[in-house]
């Protein structure tokens, strides 16, 4: 039997069905054979040694293409369970997937590891690696591979076959003698790995994510094509941990965390200035597109997230509240909301709208309250209590396109006012478990791509675009918006997403044209996202060193001698008066211990007095990060300083 393979360049050639990719690579030419790792066949990645078996998009991967960084990772992984268990007889090996930067393995033994062994563990995966021993694979009955992993003592793989489906292949990936039970795919030998690898850090884990269970001990490792981007991996790393904004925010006094409210943040005053600063600024850019701000109830019935069908798909991640009262009619569930549509939703439906009315554009700074495992919270990062940037677009269809774009423009420009150019904007197209007809997926869609199609030309391909498949919303396929920080680290923030799901089971219309009722089209949009989170982004993207626009505290007037003590208050009134948060330090401390410790707390400007500018009525400018300083005028300083201060919105009306 022949299948059809369509090549990158659109060429289509046939082959017989039962060739390999291996052979297919050498079919075209014994250079790229030797390059290659694995090939693609309809975006989906498979071994060398696996034949075609069908017709499809062909394409032969060489271990530089960036899909090889994950084969590296994966198989990585294997070897490091190979060394283990080569170094430490008797220790079980569990799962060992691919993450973001790396890998990790999960080890069951007596004695826990510790990053002690890792100079021995790497030392034995080198060896392993340059023996360049195949990675072939079988597939073997469940009772065959029972019987062999029962054989070696490996009752977490005996756990791991009986949760494999019935209708799914059980295989197994052999390097040498060491063998494991794998998906796949891997590349074709442990030489392919290359030596750009290193061990991180050591952690527990319960089997299964199950606190019930057994401790593991989880080995983390990274792995990357070359040297080079390993020691570039590791430099940002060493970058990240100076810039963390858990650190940073104790010495600015910004915030802090305490085991009496886990996941909830406890707000300094400076920290809650830069909160309010970021509402306000976010507040004007709504007012401008012309978003109504509303607030919805923080605790609601139960009744209403079913109806929204949340509470089926949410309801472990949900704080829910049981009241009893004294009339048994009163004993009712409620739950704190995790989000703000349908609150939104029930705002809309409140009086009749016309098509004349759309689009509706409702907005809330909406805190909501999600369930997060006690060890996945993470500084502002990750929090069970946050404060959403939500709106919801109420529109029509033929109003579906141009909105989308409307927010994609007003996300993309909110970035840049903070420091992010390199953006990117994913498609998430349909999950498996979702809501809807295929119709109303496939008409979502089209819409979509269609919006993705002109974000990309608009920009002239300066945005990057990609299709994210299976990981849209529940209710409809979404957006997602990536920045790019100044260490080169990826953070997806906003999102729009496309429901034509919850205005229907809500029972939400309009009244179109022809007098009939008609459905919405609701689009949820978030910019930040999580504003808690936005801001511990914002404090590593800038470690600290805000734009004097967005500074919690802008000014520090800090005097040489008490006889300045009169004139540094002046001083500090014009500025505030100017519109600059600026405090005095007056203590009796010298110069350079007050200079020092400012600097510490990242204040962008220090203008120190003395008796001299005191006369002068000067002051003499000192800027965070640099050692220059400048003499100004009491009045030129309040005007450069104010007008540096202005925000970027504003800036722009004025222009």
């Amino acid at each position: 039997m022949s299948v059809s393979l369509t090549f990158p360049d659109g060429s289509v050639r046939d082959y017989d069905a039962a060739m390999t990719g291996a052979g297919l690579a050498e079919s075209i030419s014994k250079s790229l054979a030797k390059k290659a790792v694995a090939y693609s066949l309809d975006g989906v990645l498979r071994d060398l040694s696996d034949p075609l078996g069908k017709s499809g998009n062909v394409e032969i991967v060489t271990r530089d293409d960036p899909r090889a960084l994950e084969l590296i990772r994966h198989d990585t992984a294997h070897v490091l369970a190979e060394a283990v268990q080569e170094l430490w007889p008797g220790t079980q090996v569990t799962i060992g997937p691919v993450i973001e930067n790396g890998f990790y393995y999960d080890f069951a033994r007596n004695e826990p590891f510790t990053p002690e062994d890792f100079p021995v563990i790497e030392k034995k995966m080198r060896e392993i690696i340059s023996r360049n021993k195949p990675f072939t694979k079988e597939v073997w009955s469940r009772e065959r591979a029972r019987k062999v992993f029962a054989d070696k003592g490996e009752r977490y793989k005996l756990e791991l076959i009986d949760a494999i489906p019935e209708d799914q292949e059980l295989k197994i990936y052999a390097q040498g003698d060491w063998f494991d039970l794998c998906r796949g795919p891997h590349m074709a030998s442990t030489g392919q790995i290359g030596n750009a690898f290193k061990l991180m850090k050591v952690a527990g884990a319960y089997w299964r994510g199950d606190s019930n269970n057994p401790m593991l001990t989880r080995i983390y490792g990274t792995a990357w094509a070359d040297q080079a981007q390993l020691e570039a991996y590791q430099t940002m790393l060493e970058e990240a941990e100076k810039r963390d904004h858990r650190k940073l925010g104790r010495e600015m006094d910004l915030f802090h965390f305490q085991e009496e409210g886990p996941g909830v943040v406890f707000w300094h005053a400076k920290g809650w200035k830069m909160f309010q600063n970021l509402v306000n600024y976010m507040r004007r850019r709504l007012d401008e597109q012309g978003y109504q701000e509303v607030n919805a109830p923080q605790v609601l019935d139960k009744s209403l997230w079913e109806t929204s069908g949340h509470w089926g798909w949410y309801r472990d991640a949900m704080f829910k509240v049981t009241v009893a009262g004294d009339d048994t009619d009163d004993d009712r569930v409620f739950a704190l909301k995790p989000m703000n549509c349908p609150g939104h939703v029930q705002i809309f439906k409140h009086g009749l709208k016309s098509y004349r009315d759309l689009p509706v554009k409702l907005a809330e700074f909406g805190n909501v309250h999600r369930y997060e495992p006690s060890g996945a919270l993470h500084g502002l990062m990750r929090v069970r209590g946050f404060t959403q940037d939500d709106a919801h677009i109420f529109c029509t269809e033929e109003q579906l396109a141009a909105e989308c774009l409307r927010i994609n423009d007003l996300i993309l420009s909110t970035y840049a006012d903070f420091g992010f150019d390199e953006v990117s904007v994913k498609l998430s197209t349909r999950p498996d478990k979702r809501v809807g007809t295929d119709e109303a997926w496939d008409h979502a869609e089209a819409i979509m791509s269609n919006v993705l199609d002109t974000i990309r030309t608009r920009s002239g391909n300066r945005i990057k675009t990609s299709i994210n498949p299976g990981e849209g919303a529940f209710y409809g396929p979404k957006f997602e918006y990536v920045l790019k920080d100044a260490i080169g680290r990826e953070w997806q923030c906003g999102t729009t997403q496309v429901d034509f799901n919850l205005p229907e089971r809500f029972g939400a219309f309009y009244i179109a044209a022809d007098s009939e009722k008609k459905r919405p089209v609701m689009v949820h949009r978030a910019i930040c996202g999580s504003m808690e989170r936005f801001l511990g982004i914002l404090i590593e993207h800038y470690s600290g060193h805000f734009p004097l626009w967005f500074a919690p505290l802008q000014v520090v007037v800090a005097t040489i001698t008490s006889d300045a003590d009169e004139y540094a208050a002046k001083v500090v009134e014009r500025l505030r008066a100017a519109g600059l948060l600026a405090e005095a330090d007056l203590r009796n401390e010298k110069i350079n211990y007050k200079v020092r410790e400012h600097s510490l707390a990242k204040v962008p400007v220090i203008l120190v007095c003395g008796k001299r500018e005191a006369e002068e009525e000067t002051v003499n400018v000192r800027r965070l990060g640099s050692r220059d300083q400048e003499s100004l005028s009491l009045v030129e300083a309040v005007k450069r300083l104010a007008d540096e201060a202005m925000t970027p919105d504003r800036r722009r009306k004025v222009a």
